[in-house]
């Protein structure tokens, strides 16, 4: 696999996973520099918090000039 960090092709493994994932763990690591990379497909998107809006940013307010 191609580590960004080493610039080249390395040999990558899977650490112990933390999280319990075990067997199913998409993290990787370089045996050269140790950067971690994810594999496989990316998670399903988390649904916005409750009480937070969707969408754009609210303009941001200025103070008026004196």
């Amino acid at each position: 696999m191609y580590c960004s960090t080493c610039g080249d092709e390395r040999v990558f493994e899977q650490p112990p996973c933390p999280d319990g994932h075990g067997e199913e763990c998409p993290e990787r690591a370089c045996v050269d520099c140790g950067s971690a990379v994810l594999v496989g497909a990316p998670p399903p998107a988390l649904p916005p918090a409750p009480g937070h809006a969707t969408g754009t940013a609210p303009e941001p307010t200025t103070a008026p000039a004196h």
